[in-house]
């Protein structure tokens, strides 16, 4: 199909246009006009680049760009990976927080549901809360973390062992420890476990569950590239390089 028709469905569906954000959001480099293969990853780094290079992608969609609110010189790295682009004119297409708040394609939404969370509402600026019915036990959720995402979720339990309560906040949440705790949650899962909040769940009484930013963030991505494949019957590919964080 067309890339500009594609660019403009997703621009849509997302809302890029009415979402603020400190990430370039939309297609950030032009590559050939037609699209035959979409790609799918979290992280805009140059293996990346390569494997869709390697898997005749020509349409690449990730959630973390290139470009971050302001210039950058093409030297080093970043030219390396612009140039693995251009030797193939390859596509690339980012959606950062547009990614994160989608109600159905978004990481907290699918992952929410993932978990079986019920009645969700909206948790920070881009998180969601629900409900667990019945409720769960906190280790069996970071079992079912572990089984989503294929690494062992860290365990910071501040609180009851009983989960009713909870709220999902992919990539980087521990900044919203103490809101969890101040609207009566007992779990908070989040990615990435940050130094200066590791005593904030044992002196606020809430569990937080850190499953990772990377494998938190890997379900908006592929979301989106089978709503793509659902709508236009292009295929893809889930291009997986973890960074372990």
């Amino acid at each position: 199909m067309k890339r500009d028709e594609l660019v403009r469905w997703i621009d849509s569906f997302l809302d890029i246009d009415g979402i603020d954000d400190v990430s370039l959001n939309g297609l950030q480099v032009e590559g050939r006009p037609e699209v035959t293969k979409v790609g799918a990853a979290v992280d805009a780094s140059l293996k990346t680049f390569e494997d869709a290079v390697a898997q005749g992608v020509d349409f690449l969609i990730v959630h973390h760009g290139l470009f971050w609110g302001k210039p950058e010189p093409v030297v080093g790295p970043l030219r390396r990976r612009l140039e693995t682009l251009f030797s193939r004119a390859v596509n690339l297409y980012a959606a950062h927080l547009p990614l994160d708040v989608h109600p159905e394609v978004g990481n907290n939404a699918v992952l929410a549901r993932a978990l079986g969370l019920t009645d969700l509402s909206p948790f920070g600026e881009v998180g969601l809360k629900g409900r667990f019915s019945p409720a769960q036990r906190l280790h069996d959720l970071a079992d079912r973390m572990g089984q989503l995402t294929g690494m062992q979720a860290l365990v910071h339990q501040g609180g009851s062992d009983l989960i009713q309560r909870a709220a999902v906040v992919t990539g980087s949440g521990s900044s919203l420890i103490a809101q969890a705790a101040r609207e009566g949650l007992d779990l908070l899962i989040t990615g990435e476990p940050k130094h200066a909040a590791f005593h904030e769940p044992f002196e606020w009484g809430i569990n937080v569950l850190y499953a990772g930013h990377y494998d938190t963030e890997v379900f908006g991505v592929k979301a989106l590239a089978e709503k793509i494949a659902a709508e236009f019957g292009l295929p893809w590919v889930f291009l997986d390089h973890p960074t372990g964080l």
